[in-house]
């Protein structure tokens, strides 16, 4: 008889405690802007005075700076593979660069950020530069992007390269599988992206989404619209930023008026530094040391510049170490995603991206290689480079879209796997640094160094470097490295790409 007043209370409560409980977070969208070779110093939130960036500025004072991320290699493919599957790129056999003729690619059976992604539930695109593989079986359709509009690789495979241009055939315009175009025009290329990125979030602003946007610029050849043209108080360089800074600014204006704004996440930085060489037609990697191609600061670390309001605090500046392969799980744990059942490297930086209080970068080293010899690693403020080679630029620089002279006197093969001949091809040249301790806190150029009067950090850092070494292997020492895994391979001879239209 008592039964049914207590089966009504208790029903009573379920429904209030249902009611009163807090909503789930909602899965954010995610645009995840990436430029190619641009310089640390190359926006104004970074300490560029003479390229204009209000839109990025803007993105800094609503979100967060972080001024120690770094990117796995300072070179294209292997950098926006360690971005997308969590792990150093020489773990997963994609070293430099890709081209043309590359008949590898990233392996099938790596887990990527657009698969975890897409297996949630979100509408994925990828629009702009792949670069991990040319062969349609490694194209972003193969690797969980439904939408692909963009190139296949670097845009200076093409007429415009300024030593092989006659080597180069015409360059790919793709849209997904098929070649829409052959030589675009390439001043129109952030114009059309930032127009197609825009599509997308009107397209699907009702679902999440993953907008992947690897730009072409500022990699060279380096290209203007008109409207850009003679802008910049830094030459075509600065003009090429600033319309890259507009752009944004047109992703930030749609994402507000759709009422997307609080909803999304976004992330932008470069794939590695500037590519010093080129002189006037590169960015500026100040204070650190050398650019692009170097396990230098200067070629690893990046400006990167966080937003999602109500979550990552606007203002704020963080100088933590981390990295991108820790986008993976950090954006899988956001995205309430399956985790990679392969060994990965990142992990995830949530607590830091967020704020919350006493969050401290989660790795206790960053490792630093060049295709497969082990340059450096970082611990905290400190950096110990072990004896290697490394390519710099001296003399006079380049000029107008041309490297500088250093191309005559070097030799035509280095050791760093996937950059073989660059240093001839592309005006640099080969200098040898030895066993070199620096602290980055007091000296970000990497010129002063201290390993006489830190012995005891040498140690604890080469202590740190040998567990890494053996999982990873190292070409300079002659580890074999016992966590590596295949890049995929296609020996099948090549097809002619035939495009629909002109």
């Amino acid at each position: 008889m008592k039964l049914r007043p207590l089966l009504t209370l208790a029903l009573a409560l379920t429904c209030f405690c249902a009611c009163a409980a807090p909503a789930a977070e909602p899965r954010p969208n995610i645009l995840l802007i990436l430029a190619d070779d641009l310089g640390y110093a190359d926006l104004g939130c970074f300490g560029a005075t003479d390229i204009r960036t209000p839109h990025l500025d803007r993105l800094a004072r609503e979100g967060t700076r972080f001024t120690s991320f770094y990117v796995a290699q300072p070179v294209c493919t292997a950098s926006r593979a360690a971005l997308l599957s969590g792990c150093y790129p020489n773990r997963i056999g994609m070293h430099g660069a890709l081209n043309h003729t590359s008949r590898n690619g990233i392996h099938p059976d790596e887990w990527l950020l657009p698969e975890m992604l897409q297996a949630r539930g979100y509408a994925t695109i990828c629009i702009g530069k792949w670069h991990l593989g040319t062969l349609a079986k490694f194209n972003p359709l193969r690797n969980g992007f439904a939408e692909w509009f963009g190139t296949p690789y670097s845009n200076d495979n093409s007429k415009y390269h300024p030593v092989l241009a006659a080597e180069m055939p015409p360059f790919p315009l793709h849209e997904g599988d098929r070649v829409l175009e052959l030589d675009p025009d390439q001043s129109q290329f952030t114009r059309r992206f930032a127009e197609r990125a825009v599509s997308f979030i009107e397209r699907h602003a009702a679902q999440p989404f993953f907008l992947y946007l690897p730009h072409v610029m500022p990699h060279v050849p380096i290209f203007a619209s008109e409207k850009f043209k003679g802008r910049s108080a830094r030459g075509l360089y600065g003009d090429v930023v600033e319309e890259l800074d507009w752009s944004v600014g047109q992703l930030l204006a749609a994402l507000e008026r759709l009422h997307l704004a609080e909803r999304t996440l976004v992330i932008f930085f470069s794939d590695n530094g500037p590519w010093l060489s080129y002189g006037n037609h590169a960015g500026s990697a100040r204070p650190h040391r050398e650019g692009k191609l170097t396990a230098f600061d200067g070629g690893v670390r990046v400006p990167l510049i966080v937003r999602w309001p109500g979550q990552v605090p606007a203002g704020r500046v963080s100088d933590e170490p981390f990295m991108a392969i820790d986008w993976l799980p950090t954006l899988t744990d956001l995205a309430g995603g399956q985790p990679s059942t392969r060994k990965i490297d990142g992990l995830n930086v949530k607590p830091l991206l967020l704020g919350e209080p006493g969050a401290k970068s989660p790795h206790d080293a960053l490792a630093f290689f060049a295709g497969d010899e082990f340059h450096a690693l970082r611990s905290g403020d400190w950096k110990l480079h072990f004896a290697h080679p490394f390519l710099t630029t001296a003399g006079e620089p380049g000029r107008g879209g041309k490297p500088s002279n250093w191309g005559k006197t070097v030799p035509l093969a280095i050791t760093q796997s996937g950059i073989t001949g660059i240093a001839s091809r592309h005006g640099q040249r080969v200098e040898h640094i030895p066993l070199s301790l620096f602290n980055l806190r007091t000296d970000p150029g990497e010129t002063n160094n201290v390993a006489a009067q830190h012995p005891e950090i040498v140690t604890r850092l080469t202590r740190l470097a040998a567990p890494i070494r053996a999982d990873l292997g190292d070409s300079l020492t002659s580890v074999p490295g016992t966590g590596l895994r295949p890049a995929g391979i296609d020996s099948a001879p090549a097809a002619p790409q035939t495009p629909k239209s002109k």
